[in-house]
């Protein structure tokens, strides 16, 4: 573990000086299935160029309507998500960045007072701590605190992805979810490849298998894992395609929540207000699920617990139908593979690396 830490903490910190460092060519890019909303690409703009410039992630992890929520980003590195959380949450809303990096850490601790006069709010509403996001409770984040846990794309340079999880749905209360990017294997990664330093840093030899992430989700207590968005990642790098062999890589978005423990889980038929901010016409809720206006759908008990049990309950209207959901059979989990779905939309990414050589 301490090896881990050494690495990523030198990669990281001193020897990255900002994104145009990043050389190698793997990449954890999920491209979207919809254009990015007004806001979120507002707040990006408002950013400062300084914390962009140091910016090493890539996915876009921006769930709908945060406003007012408290947000917790895994991982927040030089501050750009944090920053852009800072304004969809709004005067009311917080949000905290973790990071294991004193040097990202105190640099981004730089900007607060930017941000704070940028978005025309009374006193800050973000802060950055230092720690370790297998131990969020050391870092003095409570338990049963946040509405919405974010990540972007670091859980692949854990070795403890359990653990992160875990920490994840302690910290959330009930209704909240884990809305998060990061970089999944087409299979099991064999144990020699987790001892290469390269590859470590790159993300490659922690991707999880994807089929192991709804493993750990259910072990944790969280919802199955919906799939919002995947890309393929082309490796160009000679050195690293002979490292990896026959594995794949793909970009996966996926949301998962802490649902109530007595949730009842029926089908049900549901109607969208339209009355999420910027979503006035439809709510893609998922790659699986998209809600349009006034329109009743039919949704299995897992998805009618989901949105009766988190922050979307004020915008739809729900009615129960007669009998429970059946369990959820492997087989059906086939709509959550990321490859399929990169595959199907013919999204691939690249020259976005996590380390330079």
């Amino acid at each position: 573990m301490l090896m881990f830490v050494w690495l990523l903490q030198k990669y990281y910190g001193s020897r990255l000086e900002s994104s145009d460092d990043l050389q190698t060519s793997a990449t954890t890019c999920s491209l979207p299935r919809c254009p990015m909303p007004n806001s979120v690409q507002e707040a990006l703009h408002q950013v400062h160029p300084e914390v962009t410039k140091r910016f090493f992630g890539c996915g876009l992890p921006f769930p709908a309507k945060l406003d007012g929520c408290r947000l917790l980003d895994l991982g927040s590195g030089s501050g750009r998500d944090c920053y852009a959380f800072s304004k969809l949450v709004g005067a009311h809303g917080h949000v905290t960045g973790i990071d294991m990096t004193e040097q990202l850490v105190t640099a981004s601790r730089q900007h607060i007072d930017y941000h704070q006069k940028k978005f025309g709010y009374e006193k800050p509403n973000v802060a950055f701590v230092e720690g370790y996001m297998e131990k969020l409770g050391e870092a003095g984040i409570q338990d049963d605190s946040m509405d919405v846990v974010i990540s972007n794309c670091v859980i692949c340079l854990c070795p403890d992805k359990k653990a992160v999880l875990q920490q994840a749905y302690n910290v959330l209360k009930e209704g909240g979810e884990l809305y998060y990017s990061d970089m999944y294997a087409s299979q099991v990664i064999p144990d020699h490849m987790k001892h290469d330093a390269v590859l470590w840093g790159e993300g490659m030899a922690g991707s999880l298998f994807w089929q192991d992430l709804i493993t750990l989700a259910h072990s944790v207590g969280f919802s199955t894992p919906l799939l919002v968005s995947a890309s393929n990642i082309v490796v160009y790098d000679c050195e690293l395609k002979a490292k990896t062999g026959d594995i794949r890589y793909a970009s996966g978005t996926y949301r998962m929540f802490k649902l109530p423990r007595n949730a009842v889980k029926t089908r049900a038929t549901v109607t969208y207000k339209g009355t999420v901010a910027d979503f006035p016409d439809q709510l893609d809720f998922d790659s699986s699920h998209c809600f349009k206006t006034d329109e009743e759908v039919n949704v299995d008990g897992k998805m009618a617990a989901i949105l009766q049990s988190s922050r979307f309950s004020s915008d739809f209207k729900i009615k129960p139908s007669d009998g429970e959901s059946c369990s959820e059979p492997k087989s059906q989990y086939c709509h959550l593979n990321p490859f399929l779905l990169a595959d199907r939309l013919g999204f691939c990414v690249k020259q976005c690396s996590k380390t330079c050589k």
